[in-house]
């Protein structure tokens, strides 16, 4: 990731980087670091497939089209990511008031390892169809300046009183990268489970930089 962000950042000073390698957030420092754009301009994917897969459960479990689904997963990428149920609706109704508590959980559980289900699924290699239509969602607000609203892992600055950390949340997409980041009104205990994916985010970076750093310190 770092020797490709230094070669895109070089080419195309005004490019909006996408990050998609896994682990996501973390590679997303290793992006933000590297190139040294301002925060808008670097984007990390996983919100948006996360919060795709959660729909697609969503719709299965009520048997409607997902056409009408919309839904919201905020956090790391990873088995600490959180989905919000309550900003997750068909056809505008929260699935709350739909689905009974444990199917809610139920759905909640699949959305946070999704990826290991494909993985299973496939036998061989990782989940390719999926990133890569989310990568296009996230090109097409840009590059046309739609200003749509997706969960994407963005580095945060004080925002749901995380700071200094990519995690993600839902921001505005348009020319330029992101627009805006939209603040939730989010209830004590999913308050607490975002800060709790973000604190994993930052054991991995912790983590990362202190194997990056060992072999300078063996030099």
């Amino acid at each position: 990731v770092q020797a490709v962000t230094e070669q895109a950042a070089g080419y195309s000073p005004d490019a909006v980087l996408i990050v998609v390698s896994n682990p996501l957030d973390a590679m997303c420092h290793v992006a933000y670091a590297q190139a040294g754009f301002p925060r808008e301009r670097v984007i990390g994917m996983a919100g948006v497939l996360d919060s795709a897969r959660f729909r697609a459960f969503i719709a299965e479990a009520t048997d409607v089209s997902v056409v009408d689904v919309s839904a919201m997963v905020l956090g790391g990428h990873g088995d600490t990511m959180v989905p919000i149920s309550r900003y997750s609706t068909v056809a505008g109704v929260p699935i709350t008031q739909i689905l009974e508590p444990e199917q809610v959980r139920a759905l909640e559980e699949r959305t946070a390892n999704g990826g290991a289900e494909i993985v299973s699924l496939l036998k061989t290699g990782s989940a390719y169809q999926a990133p890569g239509a989310s990568v296009v969602e996230m090109i097409d607000s840009i590059l046309l300046d739609k200003r749509r609203v997706l969960p994407c892992s963005v580095y945060l600055q004080g925002e749901y009183g995380i700071d200094g950390l990519f995690v993600g949340v839902p921001v505005k997409l348009g020319h330029g990268g992101v627009r805006q980041v939209i603040p939730l009104s989010l209830l004590p205990e999913e308050l607490a489970a975002l800060k709790q994916s973000a604190a994993a985010v930052k054991d991995l970076v912790e983590a990362m930089d202190r194997l990056s750093a060992e072999p300078a310190a063996r030099a």
